[in-house]
C-alpha cells in the first residue's frame, strides 16, 4: 500500500482537523487545572505535559484513523459508486476490507491504550466515539437526515476528549461543555455546506443527508437556522468569563460572516453558495478555538 493509498483510508486532513481541535482543548485544560490548583499534569509547558500532549495528539490521530478505516470497511461497496471515493484503497481493489479491518484494529487498540493511560474516561470517550461514528453515524446515512445529528456527537467529542485529557482526574466542567457545544453546532452548518456541494455524488450511493435529502429551500433554512444558532454559542466563552471581549468580538465577526454566508445559499439556492459556506466553516472553527486558546492560556 501506497503512502497515497494510506493517506485516503484515514482521510488525513479530517483527521489533522480532528486531532488539531482535541489538542487546543487539552492545552485549555491544563491552564484551567492549574488555575484551580491542580498540576499533576504539569505546569503550563512542561515537559510533563507536552509528553501527555504527545500521548493525546498520536492517540488521538490513531483512533479518529480507526473510526474513518471502520466506515470505509462498511462503506465500501457505496464507495465504488461515488466519484470521490471511487479511488480509496479498498473499493480500488488495492485493499481487501480484511486488511482494512485488521489496520482500524490495530490503530483502535493502541490510539486508545494512549488516550486511556491519560485517564480512564478519555479511553472511554475514544472508544463511544468510534462505535457511534462507524456503527450508528454511518449506517443511517442511508436512512436519512437524522445521520448528520447522530454524526455530529462524535465530531464534536474530540474537543470533549481532549479536555478530559487534559484534566488529571478526567473531569467534565462548564469549559469543557462549551467546547463541545461550539463544535457540535459548528458541525451541522459545515456538514450540510459539504452535503449540498456533493449531494449528486451522495445520492450514486443512497445517501440522503440533506435536511430535506434534496438541495431546496427548506434544507437552506434548517442551514441557515443552525448558522444563527451559531452566533451566541460562539459566544459563550466570553458570557461566562472564560474568554475576553476581544475573543468575543473575533467570534462575533466569524460567525455573521458565516451567517452571511448561509444566507447566500438560503438566497441563491445554488452549489456555489454552498462551497462558498463550506470552505467559511473550514476557517470559522480554528480561528474560534484558537483566539479562544490564546486569551485563555494569557490570563
Amino acid at each position: 500500500m501506497k503512502g497515497s493509498d494510506f493517506s485516503k483510508l484515514i482521510k488525513t486532513r479530517l483527521t489533522v482537523l480532528v486531532t488539531f481541535s482535541a489538542s487546543i482543548s487539552f492545552i485549555i485544560a491544563v491552564k484551567q487545572a492549574n488555575k484551580q490548583g491542580v498540576d499533576t499534569w504539569g505546569l503550563l509547558y512542561s515537559t510533563t505535559m507536552w509528553i501527555n500532549w504527545i500521548k493525546l495528539v498520536v492517540g488521538g490521530f490513531l483512533v479518529t484513523s480507526a473510526a474513518n478505516c471502520f466506515n470505509e470497511v462498511i462503506e465500501v461497496k457505496y464507495d465504488k459508486l461515488m466519484k470521490r471515493t471511487m479511488d480509496r484503497p479498498m473499493p480500488a481493489g488495492r485493499m481487501t476490507t480484511g486488511q482494512g479491518l485488521v489496520l482500524g484494529m490495530a490503530m483502535g487498540i493502541i490510539g486508545t491504550y494512549l488516550l486511556g493511560s491519560l485517564n480512564l474516561l478519555t479511553g472511554l470517550l475514544s472508544v463511544f466515539s468510534i462505535l457511534l461514528y462507524a456503527f450508528a453515524y454511518t449506517p443511517l446515512k442511508r436512512v436519512n437526515a437524522v445521520a448528520v445529528f447522530v454524526g455530529a456527537i462524535p465530531g464534536a467529542l474530540p474537543a470533549l476528549i481532549g479536555y478530559v485529557a487534559g484534566q488529571p482526574h478526567g473531569r467534565i466542567d462548564e469549559i469543557a461543555i462549551i467546547l463541545f457545544l461550539i463544535q457540535f453546532v459548528w458541525q451541522f452548518v459545515h456538514f450540510w455546506a459539504i452535503a449540498w456541494v456533493l449531494d449528486d455524488d451522495y445520492k450514486l450511493a443512497g445517501f440522503r443527508l440533506l435536511p430535506t435529502g434534496e438541495r431546496d429551500k427548506t434544507s437552506a433554512v434548517v442551514t441557515f437556522i443552525f448558522a444563527v444558532i451559531l452566533v451566541p454559542v460562539s459566544l459563550l466563552p466570553t458570557i461566562y468569563g472564560y474568554a475576553g471581549y476581544y475573543v468575543g468580538g473575533v467570534s462575533l465577526i466569524m460567525s455573521l460572516l458565516f451567517l452571511y454566508q448561509a444566507f447566500g445559499l438560503l438566497r441563491t439556492l445554488e452549489i456555489k453558495a454552498a462551497r462558498t459556506l463550506m470552505f467559511g466553516s473550514f476557517y470559522w472553527l480554528p480561528v474560534v478555538q484558537l483566539m479562544f486558546l490564546f486569551d485563555f492560556i494569557g490570563k
